[in-house]
């Protein structure tokens, strides 16, 4: 296994660049100079891959709970949905594509009867988009039977999957992958055990041989699991309801169903949920457990009204506003935030200068993450359908604009148009990460390395392309400050390209797909020169998730 090769060394966080305002870009119909329907993608931030929820409540409607934890996560996945029910003596599976709100209604939950149950919501990254690997995953031998989701993104997928003789097609993605391996550890021992904790002891063999992120929920006919990989790269909560227990990829989740959080699940911990309560466990040998959670978790992923490492999640961006503030003023009349994720730093930043705080843009809740483009011109229409400014408070206005990250910049570029248009007399973009440059391979979707506009721009060239006065992101020594929890551990490998656990150059979304050789790679910017000729050859902005937080 190795590392992808390094970019360029990165340049300091802050630059000044001068306005051209009013220049215009040539149209790029599409790459053959002839109008192409295109998918306009409406935002930029990283998708999340899934959510997971699982709920032990003898007497209580299950799934209804399920669907209502499901929905309080719908951010970190929309392309499909999913519940598993149990009534202690058969699984019942339901998932489809789409929402959760698309997937489930009151007659579809009526008839999943039971006193346990799992839910999933997925975005995927290992594995495409199709019914097929929707989730939860189901798997029935001999007398045992059970159901698993998972939230995060092997590294060794293919290396197991060559490992157990699985033939290409047999499983289309790395969470298809574990059910199996938990099904072929089940298959030596087909008969039920007098303790019926068969599943528990399977995983107990099946984990340690796993590699990467991964928060999973597992159901049998009696037992629901939890277990974060070693690392905690994505995060999991245990709550108490008043008549059994729940888990959860975050907080909120648990506060929509009526439970008290108790704990996080830690890293490298498996906890299991029956009639007798609540027991931990630790599949994983304890030189192995390094806390390092995802960073981006803190700044963008979780809803502002979890918690993470005992903190507020709305509190510490609050706080990175802060520390952007003192690290990079700017004279403004206005301090304004990106809906929605950017708007606590934006009430920091203001708190800290001493800038008005005001919103310049508001951002419409009920569109989708994306829509079809006929032609150039609906396509510039595309990030209007998402925000539309507010004139009165931007005209004639110097203003500092917050966001939380810039991915491939594309929609930021057009929502600064957008300002300008309206009169801003200057644009001051203050980003609370620090530069984004470097692919994940543990749960996030950015794409490749060429498509992240950090990793081959410098700062000074990204504010010209951006057309922005003056561009500044927030130092990674600020941001783990600001979390509140500075020395517990984070991963970073996005802002640094450094991968707690190593990847294998080959490690793709389409990693188990049989065909994945003949689709053609996307283009990808490679020099500034090459975004202002033919801006149509940067990737449509697909990476970003709706925050319903």
């Amino acid at each position: 296994m190795s590392e992808p090769a390094p970019p360029a060394p990165a340049d300091p966080s802050f630059s000044v660049a001068p306005s051209n305002g009013g220049s215009t870009e040539p149209e790029n119909p599409g790459l053959d100079g002839d109008p192409v329907c295109q998918r306009i993608e409406l935002d930029e931030t990283p998708g999340h891959e899934c959510g997971v929820f699982g709920v032990y409540a003898p007497n209580q409607p299950v799934a209804h709970l399920s669907y209502l934890g499901l929905y309080a996560i719908q951010h970190r996945g929309q392309e499909s949905a999913g519940i598993a029910v149990s009534d202690g003596d058969s699984i019942t599976v339901v998932k489809d594509m789409g929402l959760v709100s698309n997937v489930f209604d009151d007659k579809t939950l009526a008839a999943l009867t039971g006193h346990l149950a799992i839910g999933h919501t997925r975005y995927s990254t290992t594995g495409s988009s199709t019914w097929r690997n929707a989730q939860p995953f189901y798997r029935n031998v001999g007398a045992h039977s059970f159901a698993l989701a998972h939230n995060g993104n092997l590294v060794n997928t293919e290396e197991l999957a060559a490992e157990a003789g699985m033939l290409p097609g047999m499983v289309t993605s790395d969470s298809d992958l574990v059910a199996e391996l938990i099904e072929q550890e089940l298959a030596r021992d087909p008969e039920e055990s007098h303790d019926h904790r068969a599943l528990e002891r399977a995983l107990m063999k099946v984990l340690p041989k796993l590699e990467g992120a991964f928060s999973f929920v597992l159901m049998d006919e009696g037992h629901v699991i939890g277990v974060r990989d070693p690392h905690g790269f994505w995060p999991m909560c245990l709550g108490k309801l008043d008549n059994g227990w729940a888990v959860a990829s975050e907080s909120p989740a648990l506060d929509i169903v009526g439970a008290r959080q108790i704990r996080e699940v830690e890293p490298g911990e498996m906890v299991t949920i029956d009639a007798t309560g609540v027991r931990s466990e630790r599949p994983f040998e304890l030189e192995k457990i390094d806390p390092k959670l995802c960073l981006m978790e803190f700044i963008y992923f979780h809803r502002p009204d979890g918690t993470l490492y005992g903190q507020g999640v709305h509190a510490a961006r609050v706080r990175m506003g802060e520390e952007l503030a003192e690290q990079s003023p700017a004279d403004a009349d206005l301090v304004m935030g990106v809906p929605e994720s950017g708007i606590p730093a934006a009430e920091g930043y203001a708190r800290h200068s001493g800038i008005p705080f005001g919103f310049g843009l508001v951002k419409n809740r009920y569109i989708g993450r994306t829509f079809i483009a006929p032609n150039q011109q609906m396509r510039a229409l595309g990030v209007r359908l998402k925000l539309n400014p507010l004139r009165d408070n931007i005209e004639g206005k110097r203003l500092i604009v917050v966001d939380d990250s810039i991915v491939r910049g594309t929609t930021t570029r057009a929502m600064v148009s957008m300002l300008r248009e309206c009169g801003a007399l200057e644009v001051h973009l203050r980003i609370s990460s620090p530069p984004y440059a470097w692919p994940c391979f543990y749960g996030m979707d950015t794409g490749t390395q060429g498509e992240l506009i950090a990793a081959s721009l410098s700062v000074g060239e990204i504010a010209t392309f951006l057309n922005v006065d003056s561009l500044a992101y927030l130092e990674l020594d600020r941001v783990k400050t600001a979390t509140g929890a500075h020395g517990a551990g984070f991963c970073d490998a996005c802002f640094t390209g450094s991968y707690p656990v190593d990847v294998p150059v080959n490690l793709s979304k389409g990693v188990l797909d049989t065909d994945r050789g003949l689709a053609p790679a996307d283009p990808a910017p490679e020099t500034l020169a090459l975004l202002f000729e033919n801006e149509s050859l940067l990737p449509v902005d697909h990476a970003k998730i709706d925050q319903a937080e």
